[in-house]
């Protein structure tokens, strides 16, 4: 299975915070913040989530599309995707923006605070999705990830209008989106990706109920972070896939876009729905013990003992067909 990312390509810069922010919040001046966190450790790192998920997807063996917009000098950036497995021929560079940035700094706590700036992402609108399909001869699925909002909008039309499968994944970006464009994200997708507090707020933006979303949905995969994830469809029974626990220290930036990256994996590859969950929940937590979202690497053999840890030798057996010796 093809499969394209569609959404944002961007450079992170993750700070730590040796403190709690709640310890520096005080009650009855919540209206007037103003605040600033002496930060101990400063990492620089590629990331975005569209690219994120191509990383992890290309680490795994599978050759994704890459589509999004940057800056100049993602020369850099480009060639380590390239060396990962990811097609990026189809990423438009723009003349006049920055790639985008997120700046993000985690507590004690893991609660992070952080701010995204769109630059060259905004001309992610003008890329023509037919022109991607053409290029790479069909696609099997394309993930429309977090990205322009009205790129967002485009690109789901352009599938619908292709016949090809798509995965939602609106993300940071539900909180910009008006009731028009939140709803034309749910076109029947193939599956849909929120966190528990998106899944709340994808409501209220699009003034559906759970059951009206779940009868526009082929899957809503919900992510609960140490809880694990959730997998729905209407007219089944819901499955609870539990995370698989970490051994070290913990770093939750680009988690989220790991477990996409590895369910999608396991969905490429044919496998079923709780066992495509429960491989990206071990390249969740692979993530979330490295500091910035795109690790060196994800050695497969190191990925199924995760899995036979915490779900079984049966769920081994299944996976190593193409997990036993994997690694880029």
């Amino acid at each position: 299975m093809k499969i394209a990312v569609t959404g944002s390509i961007a450079e992170d810069h993750l700070m730590v915070f040796p403190g709690r922010f709640t310890e520096q919040l005080i009650a009855g001046r919540l209206d007037t913040v103003s605040l600033s966190f002496l930060v101990d450790e400063l990492e620089i790192r590629p990331g975005g989530v569209a690219a994120n998920i191509a990383y992890g997807l290309g680490a795994l063996g599978l050759r994704p599309v890459l589509v999004g917009a940057v800056g100049e000098g993602f020369d850099t950036y480009r060639a380590r995707l390239q060396r990962n497995g990811v097609d990026t021929g189809p990423v438009r560079v723009s003349g006049a923006l920055h790639t985008a940035r997120f700046v993000c700094t985690t507590d004690l706590d893991n609660n992070q605070i952080g701010s995204f700036y769109a630059g060259a992402m905004s001309e992610a609108r003008h890329i023509d999705l037919r022109q991607v399909w053409e290029r790479a001869g069909g696609l099997g699925l394309v993930v429309v990830a977090p990205n322009d909002p009205e790129a967002m909008v485009r690109h789901t039309r352009q599938c619908v209008d292709l016949g090809v499968p798509f995965a939602a994944d609106p993300s940071q970006q539900l909180a910009r989106l008006d009731r028009e464009d939140a709803r034309a994200l749910l076109a029947q997708p193939r599956f849909l990706f929120t966190n528990e507090y998106e899944s709340v707020l994808i409501q209220e933006r699009t003034g559906w109920i759970e059951q009206q979303i779940l009868g526009r949905v082929g899957t809503w995969v919900t992510t609960r972070g140490a809880e694990g994830a959730v997998l729905r469809q209407a007219g089944h029974h819901t499955i609870t896939v539990k995370s698989v626990s970490p051994t070290g220290p913990v770093e939750p930036t680009g988690a989220g876009d790991a477990f996409r990256a590895g369910f999608l994996a396991g969905v490429a590859w044919g496998y079923g729905h709780r066992r495509a969950a429960q491989l990206g929940s071990a390249v969740a937590t692979t993530v979330l013990e490295t500091t910035g979202p795109q690790p060196k690497s994800l050695p497969g053999d190191a990925l199924l003992v995760r899995i036979r840890d915490a779900y079984g030798v049966s769920a081994l057996e299944d996976l190593a067909t193409h997990l036993s010796g994997a690694s880029r």
